[in-house]
């Protein structure tokens, strides 16, 4: 079992984030935070993806962001919750980049539930422990009223990336990822996972030799996202 201690020290910036609220949540995600869905079928072609307009921001990793829907629909990688003009992670707005890939525009308007952040990630290469350097949990519910919705994310593998895969931590006594509860989940094209990525400790391995696209997007725990994620399980 990994040590954690060796890639992590305490406190981190995660382990303020809240993890017990009043806010709705799906049951599908109650027990172990996560859910894996059935693959997408049909594959998003390359050219919805590959052409868009990227930034360089960094998250998990040596990464690129192509906005598709943001808090005002500017090309923007931050959250919603700019100084003056806070909102919490939903009622996202489509940006220029949605022009470019309607395939992916219906892939989260199916959904039928409110979302926010809608982006397209560009992973470069790392190995695990690159990877464990990074792993984090989200602060999605920054100013979201505790009567409303849990936000959570979802992603959807868009490139092949052999040997790719999730890790999964729930945090432990000490603030810090609990190796023990490592979960691995295998990300090879089309897999569709919903993950409760405030409560999980999250980061994505790529051993591939090539950049890892996949789309993520922050959705609303409500009825209609219960509804699809029980459709949609494997």
């Amino acid at each position: 079992m990994v040590e954690i201690s060796d890639y992590l020290t305490a406190p981190h910036w995660s382990s303020d984030i809240p993890l017990t609220t009043d806010h709705f949540r799906v049951d599908a995600l109650a027990e172990h935070g996560y859910a894996v869905l059935r693959d997408l079928d049909p594959e998003i072609s390359e050219k919805e993806f590959l052409n868009l307009e990227y930034m360089d921001w960094k998250s998990g990793g040596d990464t690129n962001f192509a906005p598709i829907a943001t808090a005002d629909g500017n090309l923007d990688c931050r959250g919603f919750w700019k100084p003056g003009d806070e909102k919490p992670d939903k009622g996202g707005q489509w940006t220029t980049n949605a022009e470019q890939c309607p395939s992916l525009v219906a892939c989260v308007e199916e959904v039928g539930a409110d979302f926010g952040r809608v982006r397209v990630i560009r992973l470069a290469p790392q190995s695990y422990e690159e990877a464990l350097r990074q792993i984090h949990r989200d602060d999605n519910n920054r100013f979201n009223p505790e009567d409303q919705g849990w936000v959570v994310r979802q992603w959807i593998e868009l490139t092949d990336n052999p040997g790719a895969f999730m890790i999964l931590m729930e945090q432990g006594p000490d603030g810090l990822p609990d190796a023990s509860t490592e979960v691995r989940i295998p990300f090879h094209r089309n897999v569709r996972v919903v993950v409760d990525t405030q409560r999980l400790w999250h980061v994505v391995c790529n051993p591939s030799p090539t950049m890892r696209y996949a789309l993520i997007t922050s959705f609303e725990s409500s009825p209609a996202l219960a509804d699809w994620i029980f459709a949609n399980r494997c």
